[in-house]
């Protein structure tokens, strides 16, 4: 069932070339453009409560489905969901929207998406917000030994998802119900208490689901959850889980990038409950080096992983004001 959003006279939705074939946008409003990427497991949906706001602010706010989710393309070859390939559907986007820069934002994922995308292509990216997930530049031990580290003697959500089929095998039988389980799970409101077992993680020979909350957070009602289940159930996982499948590739593929910052104007959002932010503190220590426009940093009191779906209203006015300091 379509949300009330997504049949908004005032949402445009278009497909457009990329190098994988085609990504399909919704936008809304005029003026400079804002491109926005979704993380895992999500859509362009997740910024339904951003596209009026920035529109309403003076720019044209473009919400895309990353490669492999919803209506755009999803190749079959894992190496086609590397980082320089997505990098290059967000240019192709921009282009294809008869537009020469953009400002970029990203969540979870697509907040690496987004600092790879102002890093690697700078001509085009003139600013780069990061909501959840801190930049950190390449470099270390390559990914999969970090991860396959991690953990004991259960296995990182990381590692799980590695190979080819294995999630899907969990996720797909019932998608809906594992997709609430897993908003649920990284939620303010129904996340599992400090001392209950670690969601992230599973025992060997278990499941993630097994870890997940029963209830359903504030954010998430039957017409959300609906949405993100329908889009799920009819393009399956594979294409969302290939992220995961080649950060080994994008170790390999951004080594002239090693320890780079990212330079332009910068703007971080976090939850203080999000381990995607807590985890990552040394990141956000590292700041002043690795992200020297960065303008502010804010973590949320009491927020987790779904930023700007748990707290809209703050997250769109964080966003409008850093946005409205930005040189023309």
């Amino acid at each position: 069932m379509p949300h009330p959003t997504d049949r908004s006279p005032d949402l445009t939705h278009h497909l457009v070339p990329s190098p994988a074939g085609r990504i399909h946008l919704v936008e809304q409003g005029t003026g400079p453009l804002v491109l926005l990427v979704h993380g895992f497991p999500e859509s362009w949906y997740s910024w339904r409560h951003q596209l009026p706001a920035l529109a309403a602010a003076g720019y044209r706010a473009v919400a895309v489905d990353v490669r492999g989710y919803g209506r755009s393309s999803r190749p079959g070859d894992v190496a086609a969901y590397r980082m320089l390939e997505l990098v290059e559907d967000n240019v192709a986007v921009v282009h294809a929207l008869g537009e020469r820069s953009a400002v970029v934002v990203g969540h979870d994922w697509g907040a690496t998406i987004a600092a790879n995308s102002a890093l690697v292509r700078p001509d085009v990216f003139r600013a780069v917000g990061l909501l959840s997930v801190p930049y950190s530049p390449r470099g270390g031990p390559r990914p999969s030994e970090v991860f396959a580290g991690m953990g004991g003697d259960e296995e990182f959500y990381v590692s799980r998802f590695q190979e080819p089929g294995r999630a899907e095998a969990e996720i797909e039988p019932d998608v809906r119900g594992w997709l609430a389980g897993f908003y649920a799970a990284l939620s303010a409101d129904t996340m599992p208490a400090p001392d209950a077992p670690d969601p992230h993680f599973a025992h060997r020979g278990g499941t993630l689901r097994e870890r997940f909350p029963t209830g359903r957070p504030g954010w998430l009602g039957d017409e959300e959850l609906d949405f993100y289940a329908g889009e799920f159930e009819r393009t399956g996982l594979s294409g969302a889980l290939n992220r995961y499948r080649n950060m080994d590739r994008d170790w390999e593929d951004l080594a002239d990038f090693d320890g780079a910052p990212v330079t332009q104007p910068s703007l971080f959002l976090g939850g203080s409950l999000d381990a995607s932010t807590t985890w990552l503190a040394d990141a956000l220590a590292a700041y002043p080096t690795t992200l020297p426009g960065l303008a502010a940093s804010h973590i949320l009191d009491g927020c987790g992983h779904w930023i700007q779906q748990e707290r809209p209203d703050e997250v769109n006015r964080i966003l409008t004001h850093w946005l409205g300091s930005l040189p023309g």
